[in-house]
């Protein structure tokens, strides 16, 4: 399996936003140092082109983006101070989920050790997310492949209102988002499904409305790719989650994920999604759960 990561997902950020964005950095060690992955494993994708952001993306809040003339308020949404290699890594991340793509149509699977940034709209960014890696990857591999059907699977704790807004006239696209009902955003978009989760909402009810769930979009939709968005906010130690799933849990929440992949034999692309809890050890092991996962179940 292909897995992107580039030095830049964790140095280049801006000051205060280091944590718990330095599971970009952790991850990739611990994987290798348990035999997990190998070096050969890992790419380091560069800046994506801007043909395959033009696709998703409005050329006016492109041209703005990566002139720097964003307003201050955009910036506060966006959650980010803007500079150049905040927009540079932003295009790092994008192209190393569309190279996934690649990989994944000749090998089956492949991750971005960051990417999900599901809140990131046509025309503006929101949440930690200035572009929507997963939408401009999907677009790719329906304009450029034979890829005819593609399912998002949003596990994330927030919903991918960005995501569903994109792709709200698409039917190529089938958007999946399991939430937690009281979360951000405060506004939820239309998904093509969306199951909303109470606060505490533990293991057992969990799995039991993600895999019926499924099953009820595989009896709609027959996808021919699937993209993951594997956010691991939904542990109960995590800060901004709400939700009480065990890291256990969130493991066996993966695995469903992946027997599903499995069984349609289709190709996967995972993206990490958001983690805040605030022991980073919690964060790198939920996390490298779903590699492990992705490496037993798929490879």
């Amino acid at each position: 399996m292909k897995i992107a990561f580039r030095k830049e997902y964790v140095q280049d950020l801006p000051d205060g936003h280091r944590f718990p964005m330095e599971k970009y950095d952790l991850l990739p060690r611990q994987l290798l140092h348990e035999g997990t992955i190998v070096d050969d494993n890992l790419f380091s994708p560069e800046k994506i082109e801007r043909n395959n952001l033009t696709s998703v993306h409005n050329e006016n809040y492109l041209d703005r983006l990566f002139g720097l003339q964003l307003t201050d308020k955009e910036q506060r949404v966006s959650g980010f101070p803007h500079n150049g290699a905040l927009v540079d890594r932003e295009a790092m991340i994008m192209e190393g989920t569309r190279k996934c793509a690649e990989y994944a149509l000749e090998d089956g699977l492949a991750l971005n050790i960051a990417g999900g940034t599901h809140h990131a709209y046509a025309d503006r960014g929101e949440g930690f997310c200035l572009l929507n890696d997963q939408a401009i990857a999907a677009h790719w591999l329906l304009q450029e492949t034979r890829i005819k059907n593609v399912l998002i699977v949003d596990l994330d704790v927030h919903q991918g209102n960005g995501t569903a807004a994109i792709f709200k006239d698409e039917e190529r696209v089938f958007t999946f988002s399991m939430h937690g009902k009281n979360n951000y955003p405060l506004k939820k978009e239309k998904s093509d499904l969306d199951v909303e989760l109470d606060d505490g909402t533990a293991d057992r009810t969990y799995h039991y409305l993600l895999q019926s769930s499924l099953e009820n979009i595989l009896n709609r939709f027959q996808p021919d790719f699937i993209f993951y968005q594997c956010g691991v906010d939904v542990i109960e130690t995590d800060k901004l989650g709400k939700l009480g799933l065990t890291l256990e849990g969130c493991r066996k929440r993966d695995r469903i994920v992946f027997e599903m992949v499995r069984q349609l034999s289709v190709p996967v692309v995972c993206s990490m999604g958001g983690g805040y809890s605030p022991i980073i050890k919690d964060i790198v092991e939920a996390h490298a759960n779903t590699f492990r996962e992705a490496q037993f179940i798929l490879t």
